[in-house]
């Protein structure tokens, strides 16, 4: 641009340096926001002013007033009228103290006194006969008068409440306990028309209407009543009821928290003044739910004196239709409340757990010493307390749920949340200070006999406990009570304690539904009308079908309780969090296995549970629940002659419906991946599912086929189940309901075989990850190189082998020197670390050599022998044995032996009872099975408790438990006995040597593997199937090699001769050509390398197969290849021969 132009004006009527329209709007809206800004500030300068300026005129005119007041009153002289009091005492002591006091929110010691004297001269007249000089008659004066009067009234009930709601009780200023107790005097004398001296009969009812009025407007929220109440009762430290009666009647200590709760049950008892107004009492009794019961430890702060009017039916009743009718207020209005007190603390229980714990404690008698604690409270409606319980219980579950601190964990698929036991502990304690008791101590007539047994009679009799009824419009919640309504409250009180009582969790409320009499039998009646439609089923909760009546049923039942009703007390410590043992399958019932009837598959598998617990209601969700957790906990001390032979508290028949029923419904709830707000209801159905198949496994009862109905249709493939498996495992958090727990959880729906496969499917995925590491570069690379003489195979293996942990996963490469010391000829490829591990084992497995011994059964099966523990180094050769199980297992090769069922369950993590004694020692079950139903006087068997053993010579004097030599055996104890002496021996005595096993075990192969199997298929994955040789499945999976062919003649000569031997020649042959006596557990196709017959050309004349001279030469066995070097032989009889004497021979590569 040229000079001329810079300057340039231009002709459309702008300047060249003029600002933007946009940035123009901008500059004008910030000058508009300014000038309304200092606008509104002048304005807010002028009300600050005004309200100042107003503030300083009232204060000045109430500090005038309470000046002339004071003068006044110390200046008065003789009674004075009931307008005097109201225009001259009370008019300007409202204003002043209002402004003063009120509004401050703080009493000053001058203003005290202030109070004190009013409320003297008020209560002076009201105790006066003359209605001119009695301040109530005004209540039945003139309409001017009762209008003056209700008004001053209510603002002297409002400033007794501001009085009490800043008294403490820990303080001890005496006028501050003058000034309250005259002042709650005031307040419910103001309440109470029959104290009124100077009404007559005709105004009786005219004071009614007043006092009506006046606690109508106490009752609602604008009084504040309740609020003032709640401040107090939350201040009080100690309850009174240590002290005697009479004195606390004369306290006024007492008197004021009697006058606060007398005033709190004012609006309940309104209906005694002749009038009918339910209007009245709806708005108090909200207010009473809010702010009252969702005090912590509301009745034991109060004199024990009162409680029996907190838990009268006229105060109770309404409580418990008002919580039910109006749920949601209420609820909103406790939410409300915790939002403003969990500011200042957060680890503040919600208010709703109180409402629900108040509610239990004063619908109930809860007096720990009564004899009739656990039964209600007289008049209420029990079904109305049930549905309130089940409602309060409900929401409490779901506010749990959402800190993530506290979120319900318990349960087992095996779950263990450790972070969060020590905040609910913190719940569980007292917060008072006052009292022993526990927040779940509040609950304990939930779990009393008598407590169940009144819900169980309302539900027979089909009627309520008590007269109330509910509003009309509201009949939908005056239904009788029923089984689901018991189930339902039973099974939100087991969430209840297994969240917030981590020590004992749900025990107390399972000792109690387990033992009673019917009940389990009831709900299984109730599910199988559900559950099995179109079966014969049980058609009532009190009707067996065919031969079996109630009263019989119930006989037997009480007669099981009778007899193993304290059996849980002895055991009590053991039974939480641990499950029944697994021992070998037993085909028998009484002696023999009484053959059921074989069911379709298809049959086992529920219809109504295919879909898991998202299939199926809310009620029947609620019933399996209750009775998968009580009947769990009833397993656990039901013997097998009673769940057999008695045949309590199910036919055997229907314990096949509930396993099938459970096994379906965790089957597909963790295949399916449910919502975490089943877990309580798949956590114990897993329980009860185990359990019953635990007990199947040791004496059967239920069709093979029902264990595998479930996954018959839709199993993972092998590899995918082994690799989903292991992802389950290796993820971080809380276990998930999902397919991956399937095989953790429930591993009996994939077949025994099926399981063996994946074992082997872990193993070969351990193998793929140590390569991948580096641990294994090539073949043979790594490999660990042992000498071991045969003469010294233990001790050899033991120097070489013990130190090296899980790296014992490499190859082992063995070179043996006989027993004359030479080396023996040949290379290990694989079959002379097989015949190590298998001559190792059966060297230090013999009893001989005193580490294991054997069982008094006809079985013979290893336990660890006890004396071991004095051998020296005992305990760590046990170790190593289980690093050498270990390695068999991971390599696949089978031991000629097998273990206790007993020492399995130990090494599967599992408890052993009672009932499996029997397989180890079936002498001491014996013997205990009779001191448990001995009939005399337990003391003649001169036993106490201790049990003593003899070893190397010494006898050693153990107590089963502490101070039990001076213990002796009583009637009252022998259960404990029994158990306690069992307990020694399944779990005790063993423990060290199985906790050593384990650790040489686990160092090879994962614990979650061995879970797989029993302990009848444990036994099976180590030591094979039958003691005999498939001679087909061998011949089948033969290869032949030099020259023959299955259709060579010396090929068919042996198969001949080796189908005539006897089993236990045909395992020695096995074993001189593989190492191992015994078969894969798969079948011989899985043999590597597969099983070789060699040719050895040997130059006989023709006429040797009539009679000559046969081949001299011996067969022998390359056991690395597993084959078998065979000369030409020509007759049936010397090949027979040489065979015998080969494998006898103890001999490997020497006969080459």
């Amino acid at each position: 641009m040229n000079e001329s132009r810079k300057h340039q004006v231009s002709l459309r009527g702008a300047s060249a340096k003029e600002i933007t329209r946009d940035a123009l709007l901008a500059k004008v809206n910030q000058e508009r926001e300014l000038r309304n800004y200092i606008r509104r500030a002048n304005a807010a300068v002028l009300l600050i002013q005004r309200s100042w300026r107003r503030h300083h005129a009232t204060k000045t005119v109430a500090l005038r007033l309470q000046q002339e007041w004071e003068t006044m009153m110390s200046t008065r002289v003789g009674d004075l009228t009931r307008m005097q009091i109201s225009s001259e005492i009370l008019r300007p002591f409202l204003f002043f103290v209002n402004y003063l006091s009120i509004r401050c929110g703080k009493i000053a010691a001058r203003d005290r006194d202030l109070m004190i004297s009013c409320f003297s001269v008020v209560l002076e007249s009201m105790t006066s006969k003359d209605a001119h000089q009695n301040f109530c008659s005004m209540a039945v004066g003139s309409t001017e008068e009762r209008g003056l009067w209700f008004y001053q009234a209510k603002k002297l009930i409002s400033i007794c409440m501001f009085i009490l709601s800043l008294f403490d009780y820990s303080h001890q200023v005496v006028q501050d306990v003058v000034l309250t107790s005259i002042a709650m005097r005031l307040a419910v004398l103001l309440t109470e028309p029959k104290g009124w001296n100077c009404i007559a009969s005709n105004g009786r009812k005219d004071a009614n209407a007043a006092v009506k009025n006046l606690v109508q407007f106490i009752g609602s929220k604008r009084s504040g009543l309740y609020n003032c109440i709640r401040k107090f009762i939350c201040k009080l430290e100690a309850p009174l009821s240590s002290q005697d009666v009479s004195s606390c009647q004369t306290d006024d200590r007492f008197l004021i928290v009697a006058s606060a709760i007398t005033l709190s049950l004012r609006p309940f008892h309104v209906t005694n003044m002749d009038i009918d107004d339910n209007r009245i009492m709806e708005s108090a009794v909200e207010q009473y739910c809010v702010s009252l019961l969702t005090i912590p430890w509301f009745p034991q702060r109060l004199p024990a004196i009162l409680v029996p009017a907190l838990r009268h039916q006229s105060v109770i009743s309404p409580c418990l239709r008002m919580l039910l009718i109006s749920k949601e207020e209420v609820l909103n209005e406790i939410s409300e409340i915790d939002q403003l007190e969990m500011a200042s603390n957060s680890n503040m229980m919600p208010g709703v757990s109180w409402v629900l714990a108040n509610t239990v404690y004063l619908a109930t008698v809860s007096d720990i010493s009564a004899l009739d604690s656990g039964k209600f409270t007289a008049g209420i409606d029990c079904v109305t307390y049930l549905r309130v319980v089940i409602l309060l219980a409900e929401n409490l579950l779901a506010s749990l749920e959402k800190y993530p601190r506290i979120t319900t964990q318990n349960d087992e698929i095996q779950v263990d949340n450790d972070t969060s036991a020590d905040f609910f502990l913190q719940w569980g304690e007292t917060t008072c200070g006052f009292s022993k008791l526990s927040y779940m101590d509040l609950f304990r007539p939930v779990y009393q006999q008598g407590h169940l047994n009144k819900l169980l009679a309302l539900e027979k009799d089909g009627s309520v406990c008590g007269t109330d009824k509910l509003p009309s419009g509201n009949q939908q919640y005056s239904r009788k009570c029923e089984l689901l309504d018991i189930a339902y409250y039973y099974s939100c009180m087991l969430q209840l304690f297994s969240t917030l009582n981590p020590v004992l969790k749900s025990l107390p409320i399972l000792n109690m539904l387990s033992f009673t009499p019917g009940f389990l039998f009831s709900l299984w009646g109730e599910l199988e009308k559900s559950l099995f439609p179109r079966k014969d089923h049980i058609t009532s909760s009190r009707t067996v079908s065919g031969e079996r009546s109630d009263g019989l049923f119930n006989r037997k039942q009480k007669k099981f309780v009778r007899d193993t009703g304290n059996k849980w007390v002895s055991v009590l410590h053991k039974f939480t969090g641990k499950s029944l043992s697994e021992t070998d399958g037993m085909d028998l019932v009484n002696g023999h296995f009484t053959q059921t009837e074989e069911h379709p598959s298809d049959e086992w598998d529920i219809e109504l549970l295919r879909q898991g617990p998202e299939g199926i209601s809310k009620v029947l969700s609620c019933l399996l629940h209750l009775f998968c957790s009580s009947y769990s906990h009833l397993l656990l001390v039901l013997d097998d002659t009673e769940f057999y032979d008695k045949q309590v508290p199910f036919t055997l028949e229907q314990q096949q419906k509930v396993a099938s029923s459970l096994n379906t419904l965790v089957y597909n709830s963790l295949s399916r991946n449910v919502s975490s707000r089943y877990r309580p209801l798949v956590s114990s159905a897993v329980r009860c599912l185990h359990l019953l198949y635990e007990r199947d496994c040791r004496h059967q009862f239920c069709p093979p086929a029902l264990w595998l109905s479930p996954g018959k249709n839709n199993r993972l493939p092998i590899a995918v189940a082994a690799r989903t498996h292991e992802v389950f495992l290796a993820a971080d958090g809380p276990p998930s309901l999902c397919m991956g727990s399937v095989i953790t959880t429930m591993p009996h729906v994939f077949p025994f075989e099926e399981r063996v496969k994946m074992f082997r499917e872990f193993i070969s995925m351990d193998k793929e990850s140590r390569r991948l590491a580096g641990e294994v570069i090539l073949p043979g690379s790594r490999s660990i190189e042992i000498v071991i003489r045969r003469g010294h195979i233990f001790e050899d293996g033991l120097r070489q082998l013990n130190s090296l942990g899980s790296r014992l996963k490499s190859a082992i490469h063995v070179s043996f020197v006989s027993e004359s010391g030479l080396p023996e000829a040949g290379l290990d490829y694989g079959g002379l670390s097989k015949e190590f591990l298998t001559d190792i084992s059966k060297e230090a497995f013999s009893p001989e050599y005193g580490l294991f011994s054997q069982t008094s059964t006809s079985d013979r099966l290893l336990i660890p022998n006890t004396t071991a523990r004095f051998l020296d180094n005992g305990i760590q050769m046990i170790e190593f044995l289980g690093r050498i199980v270990g390695k068999a297992l991971y390599e696949g090769i089978l031991l000629d032996f097998c273990f206790s069922h007993v020492f399995v369950q130990k090494l599967l993590g599992r408890y052993s009872f009672l009932d499996e004694l029997s397989t180890l020692d079936p002498e001491l079950y014996k013997n205990l099975i009779y001191v448990k139903h001995y009939d005399g006087d337990a003391r003649e068997l001169s036993l106490d408790f201790t049990v003593t053993e003899e070893s190397l010579g010494k006898r050693h004097v153990i107590e089963l438990k502490p101070g039990g030599k001076d213990i002796y055996l009583t009637n009252e104890n022998k259960l404990q006995y029994v158990h306690a002496m069992a307990d020694y021996k399944l779990n005790r005595q063993v423990l060290p040597f199985s906790n050593a096993f384990y650790r040489g075990l686990t160092d090879l192969i994962s614990p979650s593997w061995l879970k797989l199997f029993n302990a009848s298929e444990f036994n099976q994955l180590l030591s094979g199937g039958d003691h005999d040789i498939d001679v087909d499945d061998l011949r089948k999976n033969t290869q032949y090699t030099g020259g023959y062919s299955e259709g060579s003649r010396t090929i068919k000569l042996f198969w001949e001769v080796f189908a005539g031997f006897e089993p236990r020649e045909r395992c020695m042959l096995l074993k001189f050509v593989t190492s191992c006596s015994r078969a894969p557990l798969l079948g011989f196709k899985h043999l590597q390398p597969a099983f070789t017959i060699h040719k050895v050309a040997c130059d006989v004349p023709l006429w040797a197969t009539f009679g000559g001279q046969d081949v001299d030469r011996l067969p022998s066995a390359s056991t690395c290849y597993n084959t078998l070097k065979l000369p030409t032989y020509k007759r049936p009889s010397t090949l027979r021969a040489k065979l015998l004497y080969a494998i006898n021979s103890n001999a490997g590569f020497e006969l080459s």
